[in-house]
């Protein structure tokens, strides 16, 4: 659906974001502040198909645009499904089985059906090369070329579509990786190649090894994928900017990304809390919450002082026996708690949720695409929620009639309840759920939820926010413009975002400054070629440094961030004060008499790009109230006569009481009683939530 018809424009800003079960589009024009937006189902068969059907719906052609940014699920559906390449690795001799050896944590003591993660490469596949270096980068033993190339005869006959390589403490000297890399390149035409230097020069080297796996692992579907979309734009008369969103919020050239698919694992999901903490800004509320419920999972992330919570690692498949990536990610908790998430009963009778999804093939019962088993959106439309005859707008009726028998046969009957009842219990488990991830991020890191906003975004999202931030307190929700389609919209207000990482292990106080100024310089030189590459101006680029620091003794770091003339005139003393105060902020304690390691330093080149400006509300167009029906809220046996708005009629100023449903294309925000919503200037809902 297009909110403006779309002519053609150079003006013309479009983001698209693959989710599980939607493909969302939102497009906007600088010069005359048009949105547009539309929503199809995900296409897994053909992703890229979904990309075209929003174009079409939207009324957008390719050749109109002047820059589309693009995120999808395609690296991390990889990974996840272990659909990857057939992939070899290389080591150091002596290190062959570091990579199975991996990390003996183990998360749950007690979970007697724990398994270790199963690495993406073979001990078959690990071929070992006579080279060594010393963890200061000094040459111990040199490269044995011979051995270099007899192993790339034996990768060939192997069959291997993809190479990992990672020698031991080649984070502090390349040479080897860098001469191993040209012999195996030039050996094997087609292959994939990966690096470790290439991808993170941190120290670590089971995580380091990892991650150069999971990217060889992925890199030549995803390149593939990549290299299909320019393509495919080029073949439509695209000759604009083409952007691929990384897991870090920023973006990057699809160059970058073919060469890099790791850092695209988690692409989708973050452009939403990169413009929640925009919106937040703007409203005058930089610490927020997010809260993105899609079809699959729900997610949360923490923003504070308007900044985004960035994380230099996470676990693709889960903490507990998931691959360790060691690349910056926007820090999110997700459950398995989507809008299509199916709700069964276990063998004791009782009502789960999830993990597993029915996705957009088949969905959820009441798409009426041959989906049986029932799902959280099902209960929502059971229970008047979403209301079957506007999803979408209209353009998608759902058959509330098969989701009511589903929900009954599958739920109400074993529990011995009637539909509406076993609708209830999904809801009330999926608001369980959810609730706890956004403890996840708040309570349980030391953060009190009362004292942040919760901004509600994805389809799922508006429906369930007020009971979550009910259940923990947060007395102020917002539901910002096009929270059906706010991921697709914050990857428009993604910054150009490229991270580099040094290990340069020193006692901070002997550290030598020159050193360090020398180290940023040769990071800022690859950030400047980067951005050269994603083709950004000089007048927007910047840098940020930082230093991650630990107590002697300590196993993890704190990142702190540094500027510039700190780094030029070496002041330890001013970086040592603010470790010490961001120490005692995070874990209630310090210790200033203790001696404090530098362990990597961190460098981050950005090129800023406009930000999409809501134009202020017309005058509302007419009654917002469109009608009313019957929803239940909090009692199933006594559904609520609840009156229904139109979001878009809605004017600055309006003041809305629940309980009530304010309808939207792609979503429905709905209010019990006692909450009040007032609209925003630009648009934004923001609820006082009632106190329980």
């Amino acid at each position: 659906m297009a909110l403006q018809d779309a002519a053609p424009t150079s003006s013309l800003s479009v983001a698209v974001d693959i989710g599980g079960t939607f493909t969302d589009l939102v497009g906007f024009d600088e010069a005359t502040g048009r949105v547009l937006q539309a929503k199809s189902l995900t296409t897994p068969r053909e992703l890229s198909q979904g990309v075209w059907d929003c174009l079409a719906k939207a009324g957008i052609e390719p050749r109109a645009a002047q820059n589309l940014v693009h995120g999808s699920t395609v690296a991390i559906n990889i990974a996840i499904e272990q659909k990857g390449a057939k992939t070899a690795l290389v080591v150091t001799r002596g290190t062959r089985d570091v990579y199975k050896i991996g990390r003996q944590n183990r998360p749950d003591a007690y979970d007697f059906n724990f398994k270790r993660p199963s690495p993406l490469t073979p001990r078959s596949l690990t071929f070992e090369v006579s080279e060594r270096l010393k963890a200061s980068g000094e040459v111990l033993s040199p490269l044995d070329l011979r051995e270099v190339e007899q192993v790339a005869a034996q990768i060939r006959d192997s069959g291997v579509a993809a190479v990992a390589v990672c020698f031991l403490h080649a984070y502090a000297n390349p040479a080897h990786e860098i001469e191993a890399g040209r012999l195996l390149r030039a050996a094997l035409p087609g292959v994939y190649v990966s690096l470790s230097h290439e991808i993170v020069r941190e120290y670590r080297e089971y995580e380091r090894t990892s991650t150069t796996v999971m990217n060889a692992y992925i890199g030549p579907r995803t390149a593939e994928y990549v290299g299909r979309m320019q393509d495919r734009l080029g073949e439509d008369g695209f000759d604009g900017r083409f952007l691929i969103m990384q897991s870090s919020g920023g973006v990057m050239s699809p160059e970058h990304a073919k060469m890099l698919p790791v850092a695209m694992m988690e692409s989708g999901p973050v452009g939403g809390v990169i413009a929640a903490a925009e919106i937040g800004r703007r409203l005058g509320l930089p610490n927020v919450i997010t809260f993105d419920m899609g079809g699959t999972t729900a997610k949360t992330s923490l923003i504070q002082n308007g900044v985004v919570s960035i994380a230099q690692g996470y676990h693709v498949g889960g903490h507990a026996s998931g691959h360790p990536v060691m690349f910056p990610v926007v820090d999110i908790v997700e459950v398995g708690a989507g809008g299509g998430s199916i709700a069964w009963i276990d063998h004791v009778g009782g009502l789960k949720l999830g993990p597993q999804s029915a996705g957009s093939d088949p969905g959820p019962v009441c798409y009426g695409r041959g989906g049986a088993d029932p799902t959280v959106t099902d209960a929502n439309v059971v229970l008047g929620r979403i209301g079957a005859s506007s999803f979408l707008g209209g353009e998608m009726p759902l058959d509330e009639a098969a989701a009511r028998a589903a929900l009954a046969g599958k739920i109400g009957e074993p529990l011995g309840l009637e539909a509406a009842a076993a609708a209830h219990g999904v809801i009330r488990v999926a608001i369980a759920k959810m609730a706890l991830a956004v403890r996840g991020v708040s309570v349980q890191r030391g953060y009190d939820p009362r004292d942040f906003a919760l901004v509600a975004m994805g389809g799922g999202g508006p429906p369930h926010a007020l009971e979550i931030a009910r259940d923990l307190a947060i007395p102020k929700v917002v539901i910002p413009n096009l929270p059906a389609h706010f991921s697709a919209l914050g990857m428009l207000m993604s910054d150009v975002r490229h991270d580099f990482v040094r290990t340069h292990y020193r006692i901070l106080t002997d550290a030598d400054t020159a050193e360090i100024r020398t180290l940023y310089e040769e990071l800022a030189g690859a950030g400047a070629a980067a951005l050269d590459q994603a083709g950004v101006e000089p007048g927007v680029r910047s840098v940020e440094y930082s230093m991650d620091l630990r107590y002697a003794g300590q196993e993890f770091t704190l990142q702190i961030p540094v500027n510039a003339d700190e780094i030029a005139h070496g002041d330890m003393a001013a970086v040592r004060r603010r470790f010490d105060d961001t120490h005692q902020n995070r874990f209630d304690h310090s210790a200033p008499d203790e001696q404090v390691e530098l362990v990597n330093l961190r460098l981050t080149a950005r090129g800023a790009r406009p930000k999409i400006m809501f134009p202020r509300l017309a005058a509302a167009d007419g009654d917002a109230r469109i009608g009313t029906r019957p929803i239940v809220l909090d009692d199933p046996a006594k559904p609520v006569d609840c009156p229904v708005y139109r979001r878009e009629r809605l004017a600055a100023g309006s003041r809305i009481e629940g309980p009530c449903a304010i309808e939207e294309f792609g979503s429905t925000t709905l209010l019990f009683a006692g909450d009040v919503a007032s609209v925003a200037e630009t648009g934004e809902i923001i609820v006082e939530v009632a106190r329980p």
